[in-house]
This record gives C-alpha cells, sequence and structure tokens, in this order.
C-alpha cells in the first residue's frame, strides 16, 4: 500500500483481499450439488414406501 497526503493506493491483491483462486466456487457448487441430492433422497424414499 502505497500512502499519499490525502489518500491510500492498494494494490489488486490488497483490493480484493489476496483471493485469486476458483477452488472456493468448486467446493460451493459440490456442497450444492451432494444437498439436493441428499434433499432427494430424503423426500422420494418415504414417498416410494407409503401406501396409496
Amino acid at each position: 500500500m502505497q500512502r499519499f497526503e490525502d489518500h491510500d493506493e492498494l494494490t489488486e491483491t490488497e483490493a480484493s483481499g489476496g483471493v485469486k483462486e476458483h477452488g472456493v466456487r468448486y467446493v460451493l457448487g459440490i456442497s450444492l450439488f451432494l444437498a439436493i441430492v441428499l434433499l432427494s433422497i430424503m423426500w422420494i424414499i418415504p414417498a416410494a414406501n407409503s401406501s396409496g
């Protein structure tokens, strides 16, 4: 960070918090997929076993 009299200038990495990787995107996508599968199984199995 460079300090001037009336403002500070940040580099791109400092401004973004240093996160440039796409790993978070993959974790969120996989977690969403697993949550959908789990909730679907929890709904489909009882519905298939119910009488009527």
